[in-house]
């Protein structure tokens, strides 16, 4: 079917952040240079994974995939927002507002497997470390990375399928900084009722599913350090699960925010925040988190270093 049967709007317009005019400028530059530690943060991961042969192992193998995830995930809206902040030009089409939001739901959905996966390598490390490399072979590893992508893609599709049958009438304008699919839900003039019952019912199992694999992890994790405590031990845990239950505290956390604390705020404004920490904030602190909590992570940016500077 034809998109232009499907809905009377062509072209949508992003409000954007609620900023005087005056400020726009310094905002510019703030997220810009935010984008670009993203991205390069995340490359520097990637290219030390690759290079350094003692992070070839199933942990690193993760967070391989998570700093590509946290590159395409800002990549999908900070670049559009920046573009309209520096042009002033608000408007974008039908297809590109359908394509944004399926590729966000994409990489937003891959990066809360991947922190599940990641909970479970790290079980598996503390908990079974006799039968580590047994149990995290590389042929599991990447069944978990393929079902992650398989999944991320699947309910992506399934949300955009849905409404790109919805007809939008009259009122184009998304309060917010890219098209996210709650805004574009409120903007739709049918019946919506089958997608809030998708959102509700498959994305709050998977929420639940996901988190309660995380928290089951480290409860294993936890009993398993008490049940013969000591000081190395318990710091040993620490320096290899830190970074991890940091990050994954600071994506619940916001995503908590958006999704089930921004209709009680009663403001957009306050659900834009919440978007921009999710969006922009977690994955450009990503590699901080992981390379300064990380000593595997420094040897192999020092060494890095070295191999530039001789």
């Amino acid at each position: 079917m034809r998109l232009e049967n499907q809905s009377r709007v062509f072209e949508f317009l992003l409000l954007g952040l609620p900023i005087p005019p005056e400020q726009q400028g310094m905002f510019f530059a703030l997220f810009l240079g935010m984008y670009l530690i993203t991205v390069l943060g995340n490359l520097l991961i990637i290219l030390l994974i690759r290079l350094d042969s003692h992070l070839h192992n199933p942990m690193y193998f993760f967070l391989n995939h998570l700093a590509f995830s946290d590159i395409s995930l800002s990549s999908v809206t900070v670049p559009k927002m920046l573009m309209n902040m520096q042009t002033q030009q608000q408007s974008i089409p039908y297809v590109g507002c359908i394509s944004q939001m399926c590729f966000f739901l994409v990489f937003a959905c891959l990066d809360h497997f991947l922190l599940a996966v990641m909970a479970y390598d790290r079980y598996v490390a503390i908990c079974q470390p006799l039968h580590y490399t047994i149990v995290m072979r590389r042929e599991l590893c990447v069944s978990l990375i393929t079902g992650s992508w398989f999944f991320s893609c699947a309910q992506a599709l399934l949300h955009t399928l849905l409404l790109v049958q919805l007809s939008f009438c009259a009122y184009n304008t998304i309060p917010h900084l890219f098209c996210d699919l709650t805004a574009l839900l409120k903007m739709s003039c049918s019946d919506i009722s089958l997608n809030e019952l998708v959102i509700f019912t498959k994305g709050g199992m998977l929420f639940f599913l996901l988190l309660s694999s995380i928290l089951g992890s480290y409860i294993c994790i936890g009993t398993t350090i008490l049940k013969v405590p000591s000081t190395k031990r318990l710091f040993k845990a620490f320096s290899t699960c830190g970074s991890h239950l940091f990050v994954v505290t600071l994506y619940y956390g916001t995503l908590g925010g958006v999704y089930f604390f921004s209709s009680c705020w009663g403001s957009n404004d306050k659900d834009i925040i919440a978007s921009v920490l999710y969006a922009v904030v977690a994955p450009m602190l990503n590699p901080f988190i992981y390379s300064l909590r990380n000593r595997d992570i420094k040897q192999a940016l020092e060494i890095f270093v070295n191999r530039l500077t001789f």
